[in-house]
């Protein structure tokens, strides 16, 4: 009975250190899988000012647009400057609704309209990403407004108007390759967040989609990625668009720079499955002639 007595005791330690294990090495998979989200997205270039010799995701630097400047915030787990304080359901509400921890609206320079389309299970990973990250005690730089779009309750109209709620749902009669590459591109990648003109209102102009923004982010001109054959990539092959994608090299034997360059050194982590995929979707949309204006 003793040696009976005494075994359950280290029965049940063993127990706990195989859960122990088991927890520490699912919380190891999130972050891993989130650290591939987050380089597809892009973001520690609007997270870091690396120009400026800013530590990594501890705020970005100014982004001029024709509503204020703005500037990205520390998303470090530091508690009281970054977001180290947010549960899970406060980042889950920033991505997929566009609102703040205390439920304010967020401008929608924050690409949340594409983020809303992440899944649940992506959301998580993201969150266990950043919250593994190092903290910075940084306060965030103010947003610069201009009147009266720093009056955020106006922002409950534009999401009325233009904001439709995530998640993503896949396309039936389209293949799982194709369905995420759209994913890739309309909702973690968010291209159309450059790629697409926008309105007088800052939206994106949904019926030119993908077809190129002459005034993109910091007034750099997004190029058309629609597959028209003149001003598109319609001449471009998938192997083409993989090759971008992962060496930032054209067909025309050039390199991408600019906001392009930091998007391609994301895209270069992605595996050459995902490439593919997105360039199955690219090559899928409706061809349109590039913005003129």
């Amino acid at each position: 009975m003793r040696r009976q007595a005494a075994a359950a005791p280290f029965g049940l330690a063993v127990c706990l250190i195989a859960s122990w294990v088991g927890v520490a090495r699912a919380d190891e998979a999130a972050v891993a899988r989130g650290a591939y989200l987050f380089a597809a997205a892009d973001c520690v270039a609007c997270h870091s000012d690396a120009k400026h010799g800013g530590a990594p995701l501890a705020g970005g630097p100014p982004l001029a647009t024709p509503f204020g400047t703005f500037h990205a915030p520390n998303i470090t787990s530091d508690k009281a400057d970054g977001i180290g304080g947010w549960s899970e359901a406060d980042f889950r509400r920033a991505l997929r609704d566009g609102r703040g921890r205390r439920g304010q609206f967020l401008y929608p320079v924050f690409p949340y309209p594409s983020f809303t389309g992440l899944a649940d299970q992506d959301i998580a990973d993201l969150y266990a990403y950043l919250m593994a990250q190092p903290a910075v005690a940084k306060p965030s730089e103010p947003q610069q407004a201009r009147f009266p779009f720093g009056f955020r309750p106006l922002l409950a109209a534009w999401r009325l108007l233009f904001f439709t709620p995530g998640p993503l749902a896949p396309v039936p009669g389209q293949s799982d390759e194709w369905n995420r590459g759209r994913y890739l591109v309309d909702a973690v990648a968010h291209c159309g967040e450059c790629h697409t003109p926008r309105n007088m209102f800052g939206a994106l102009r949904q019926s030119r989609a993908f077809a190129g923004n002459p005034q993109g982010p910091d007034g750099q001109k997004a190029p058309n990625i629609t597959p028209d054959p003149k001003t598109g990539i319609g001449q471009w092959s998938i192997e083409d668009i993989t090759t971008l994608l992962k060496t930032g090299q054209t067909p025309e034997f050039d390199f991408v720079g600019a906001g392009m360059g930091d998007v391609v050194r994301g895209t270069a982590t992605l595996s050459d499955a995902d490439r593919h995929a997105i360039a199955v979707y690219l090559k899928s949309l409706p061809p349109l002639p590039a913005t003129a204006k």
